[in-house]
């Protein structure tokens, strides 16, 4: 089953139990996929869903950090309960030890010695865990490794 598919498949489940956070959760996502259709003029695949889903997540995160610097603690919570149903339909993330992990083997297949190589590093990398980690932790561990 596509994840098209399932989102399509759990829209129709959420109306049903009528889970109303479930239901603007899942439409908010094939909202998201149809205007990058769209935009890219092609059909979808899983993985390009993937990466929408993805930066629906990071949005919603933002959301998460700017409505608890505003001391909007109800708001904060509200975002948290969507992203936990968006994170569903991602796979499963990285842990901060398997990242350093490919970023490791990445840095030694490169051969890169320095700072100044950390772009290099981060376009081996991303294609390696797109959808499983968000790019500013990975920047964070290669420049660990690349001092």
């Amino acid at each position: 089953m596509s994840l098209n598919e399932k989102l399509a498949q759990d829209l129709k489940e959420a109306m049903k139990a009528k889970d109303e956070t479930k239901t603007a959760v899942i439409r908010q996502i094939k909202t998201a996929v149809m205007n990058a259709e769209i935009k890219s003029k092609k059909e979808m695949t899983d993985d390009d869903i993937v990466s929408v889903i993805f930066s629906l997540s990071k949005a919603h995160n933002e959301s998460i950090e700017s409505f608890t610097k505003g001391n909007r603690p109800e708001l904060a919570e509200k975002e948290k309960q969507e992203l936990e149903i968006i994170m569903s339909y991602l796979p499963k993330q990285l842990t901060d030890d398997e990242l350093r992990e490919i970023v490791k083997e990445t840095i030694a297949a490169v051969n890169a010695q320095s700072a100044k190589e950390m772009g290099k590093v981060m376009g081996a990398v991303m294609p390696k865990v797109k959808g499983r980690a968000d790019g500013t932790k990975i920047g964070v561990i290669v420049k660990e490794f690349l001092k």
